[in-house]
């Protein structure tokens, strides 16, 4: 099916969105130390490697390939379920982007993950809703 401005874009493509927006999200909080900074985080680290650095950047790889892994499997072949994995996935980004907001308010100060947090949030919304109203469907302005 055509996608355009009117019809909106496709939960497919909105999913990729949100995987690549994942995929930078990863790289922000590995390169601002989010492992330095969020217990959780530094636990799973080092129960992976000593080297926290390693451990994390270890874990944000296997999601990253997790999320690509998702979308090159079930997204864009609407594999069976494809709108369980894609609420899924949607629900957990808006709560990571979402925590990041509010561990930076928190602090009243940057926190890793931030910058790239309000593009989690806006990308697992649009899928929200596009998962709601789906192209075709959506309602005439």
């Amino acid at each position: 099916m055509e996608t355009n401005l009117r019809s909106g874009l496709t939960s497919k493509t909105l999913f990729l969105g949100l995987a690549i927006t994942q995929a930078a999200h990863s790289i922000e909080e590995f390169y601002f130390r989010l492992f330095d900074v969020l217990a959780p985080a530094r636990y799973l680290s080092g129960l992976v490697s000593d080297n926290l650095a390693l451990g994390f950047a270890a874990i944000n790889a296997l999601i990253v390939v997790f999320v690509f892994w998702t979308y090159f499997r079930r997204v864009r072949p609407a594999a069976t379920r494809v709108t369980a994995w894609l609420w899924g996935w949607s629900v957990l980004e808006f709560g990571n982007g979402i925590g990041h907001v509010i561990f930076a308010t928190d602090a009243d100060a940057y926190f890793p993950g931030l910058f790239s947090a309000p593009i989690l949030i806006l990308f697992s919304m649009a899928l929200m809703v596009r998962l709601v109203h789906p192209v075709g469907q959506m309602p005439v302005q």
